[in-house]
């Protein structure tokens, strides 16, 4: 069965080695991003994405950051893949620069579906192999395929 990111993402929504100084130019990428695939305004993505930052740093450490936030009007949840060019400051938790964003927006009144797939995401992120696959694949192709082949580790604990 396919996890729910790998739905969430198609291949046109991963991009690699953008060139952005900071969080704020990161985001402003993100935004046009998710305008160019679903004609949302980039402002209405780049505000909700920030507007959850102000709230705290979604980075997770590692060089990884989940930027996400609730968009009204939208009736889905959206999802993108940026690696940036060179690693950027991010305030994450181990206070290393963050290289990897995986972005979500997510309908206004998204509530348990959003947190299952922030679960996950943080699932696949806790895995070295996976991040570190994440962060020097040589090609889109390659990072969407580790997502559409990703389980979660269901043997009991």
């Amino acid at each position: 069965m396919m996890n729910q990111v790998a739905r969430l993402l198609p291949s046109s929504h991963i991009v690699l080695d953008v060139a952005c100084s900071n969080k704020k130019r990161a985001f402003e990428a993100l935004a046009q991003l998710f305008e160019m695939h679903h004609k949302i305004a980039s402002s209405a993505a780049y505000d909700a994405l920030f507007t959850r930052e102000k709230l705290g740093s979604t980075g997770l450490g590692e060089g990884v950051a989940i930027p996400h936030g609730r968009v009204k009007g939208l009736k889905e949840t959206l999802c993108a893949v940026m690696r940036l060019a060179q690693p950027i400051p991010f305030e994450a938790p181990d206070g290393k620069p963050v290289q990897l964003l995986i972005a979500l927006l997510v309908p206004e009144n998204a509530n348990q579906k959003h947190l299952d797939v922030l679960s996950e995401l943080a699932q696949m992120l806790s895995s070295p192999d996976f991040r570190h696959t994440l962060l020097t694949a040589s090609d889109t192709a390659h990072i969407h395929r580790q997502f559409l082949t990703w389980q979660a580790n269901t043997s009991p604990a």
